[in-house]
């Protein structure tokens, strides 16, 4: 299956992963993550940065993993898909944002080590996307939760 809203970026965690649950039990962590690049202004010879930061969710045992496991300041990658979300505040503004819905979350390796711990599957499923089983879904996908609403 082709998607055509995938993302990847490198960059570091501004913020320690922060988990939630919705009130259907679906598992939330949120975090920041802050992407530089940096180049040479060939016109005064000085290097100059520009900074991006972004906001990253993930849902289920990807979320769980995440708080566990990472703490501000990791270098990671992060795979997954653009969303937009607008919300009304309790001031009756409107407000949107562009979030980074994760469905991979991995340490980069350019400057770290890491020793990689293997969890048993929570869900009960068994086997894999090509063993032809499991409950899993194919995506990090929110389940139990209406799109429409704060996940918090």
């Amino acid at each position: 299956m082709a998607f055509d809203n995938t993302v990847t970026v490198t960059g570091n965690i501004t913020r320690d992963p922060e988990l939630r649950f919705t009130p259907g039990g679906s598992a939330v962590a949120t975090f920041g993550l802050a992407w530089n690049r940096r180049w040479q202004n060939r016109q005064t010879n000085e290097t100059e940065e520009q900074v991006s930061f972004f906001d990253v969710t993930c849902w289920n045992t990807l979320a769980e993993n995440v708080s566990e496991s990472l703490v501000k300041g990791t270098r990671v990658i992060v795979n997954g898909r653009l969303e937009h979300r607008t919300w009304e505040t309790q001031d009756g503004d409107r407000r949107s944002k562009v979030e980074i819905i994760a469905d991979e979350v991995s340490p980069s390796l350019k400057w770290a080590t890491v020793e990689v711990t293997r969890n048993e599957r929570r869900d009960g499923g068994g086997g894999g996307r090509f063993q032809g089983g499991g409950g899993r879904p194919p995506r990090n996908q929110p389940q139990g939760y209406d799109l429409d609403e704060e996940p918090f």
